[in-house]
């Protein structure tokens, strides 16, 4: 007798429309948008990602265009006393040649 209950069952429900398939329960309304949610943020995070990596911007000769020249560095330490005007003015002298 069970046999025949579980065939009349799955003759009223279907594969699609059974309680316990697809769209039944609330894990489905829950977890249904978290995915969404989540699938999105990892389309834009790559699209960002390969948007810098064709642009250049992380590279590294890109970080070198903040380096101070060795002369800039030699007035810097003028400046701020760490070296005299003799030190100075000899180091100057060295590296414009």
């Amino acid at each position: 007798m069970p046999v025949l209950s579980v065939a009349a069952q799955a003759q009223e429900y279907g594969p699609y429309n059974h309680p316990h398939a697809w769209g039944g329960g609330w894990g489905g309304m829950i977890f249904g948008p978290l995915m969404m949610i989540a699938f999105l943020a990892v389309v834009v995070v790559l699209v960002v990602l390969a948007i810098r990596w064709v642009s250049g911007a992380g590279h590294v000769a890109a970080a070198g265009a903040g380096r101070m020249s060795a002369l800039d560095v030699l007035k810097d330490r003028f400046a701020r006393g760490e070296i005299d005007k003799q030190e100075y003015e000899e180091r100057r002298r060295v590296l414009s040649d």
